[in-house]
């Protein structure tokens, strides 16, 4: 991906639109595309869209922030985060905060896309209390790090709190005619919110992951798509890389947050999506490519992972090109 603008919070994309309030990014690399929708809201204060379909794409900025708090919400998939050499895993529905800083480093989404929003504070710009903007609106973005970001702690996560999640899904359905109100009232009850929140009683701290879990899991997810023909049983994967079922099980799930049979199954049918988008092979020869030598059974799996049989997705691909 090219870098276009070397101050803007994502780089190697291309600006392909911008007002004074966002600017749109858009870009692809030799693992897919991405695009990131970014709504300037108050000084220092950043509003986040994220649209990744990728397994990865290099992080770097020619001019470093170094002193953030971010507030992240998974909409879908999966995004890996790493401290210190050890690795934990944001899924749907899960709302991380972390203390960083915006400087060069790889980003994984284990699952090959990821949708959410985040929220970026520049705490060397942002105003040190918002109540300028709101009048009882109590909210100090430095005292929000200090409270989630401790010492030894670099990420908070939240469990799927009702009393949260509607603020989120609210900020990814806005009217434009309104939306750059709207993004300032709802980033403000963000922040007033977690100011107020009990740490204690909803917290959910990460599992971590160690290095050779995460590079066992990559290795055996790498290995599946590779033999995609194939049957492959846990007993066999555990004994080909050295290691127990219940610790390939274990490492696994915990990068990929689903089983190995599941894995395996879904890169099949999202495999299979593209042939039937993109040539006109038979389903049946399709099915073939993938181990199934029954039509039926290979259309029902389809239907299961995809919401569709093989024929209706081909037909509403092809109407829509």
């Amino acid at each position: 991906m090219k870098n276009k603008n070397p101050k803007s919070y994502e780089t190697y994309l291309n600006t392909i639109q911008k007002t004074e309030e966002c600017v749109v990014y858009r870009g692809e690399n030799e693992w897919g595309s991405m695009e990131i929708t970014c709504h300037k809201v108050f000084p220092g204060i950043e509003l986040l869209y994220k649209d990744i379909r990728l397994s990865r794409y290099d992080f770097q900025l020619e001019c470093p922030y170094r002193n953030i708090l971010e507030i992240e919400h998974c909409r879908e998939g999966r995004m890996e985060c790493e401290s210190e050499q050890t690795f934990y895993y944001v899924s749907q529905g899960d709302i991380a905060i972390r203390s960083t800083d915006l400087s060069e480093h790889e980003v994984v989404f284990p699952s090959g896309h990821y949708c959410g929003l985040n929220v970026v504070i520049d705490l060397e710009q942002t105003p040190r209390c918002l109540n300028c903007l709101l009048e009882d609106v109590d909210v100090r973005p430095d005292a929000l790090r200090r409270k989630f970001c401790l010492p030894g702690q670099d990420c908070f996560i939240l469990r799927k709190l009702p009393s949260i999640e509607h603020i989120f899904s609210e900020l990814y359905d806005v009217p434009e005619s309104v939306k750059r109100g709207y993004l300032k009232v709802k980033v403000l009850e963000l922040l007033l919110f977690l100011t107020g929140l009990d740490m204690e009683q909803d917290k959910v701290l990460p599992r971590r992951y160690t290095q050779s879990q995460v590079t066992l899991a990559k290795n055996v997810g790498q290995y599946l798509c590779e033999h995609l023909r194939e049957h492959i049983t846990i007993a066999e994967l555990a004994k080909r890389f050295g290691t127990s079922p219940t610790q390939l099980k274990t490492s696994f799930r915990g990068v990929y947050g689903t089983s190995v049979q599941t894995f395996a199954r879904e890169e099949k049918m999202r495999r299979a999506a593209v042939l039937l988008r993109e040539t006109d092979r038979t389903v049946m020869d399709i099915a073939g490519q993938f181990g199934y030598s029954n039509a039926s059974k290979f259309s029902g799996t389809f239907q299961t992972v995809l919401g569709q049989t093989p024929m209706q997705y081909r037909l509403q691909s092809n109407s829509n090109t």
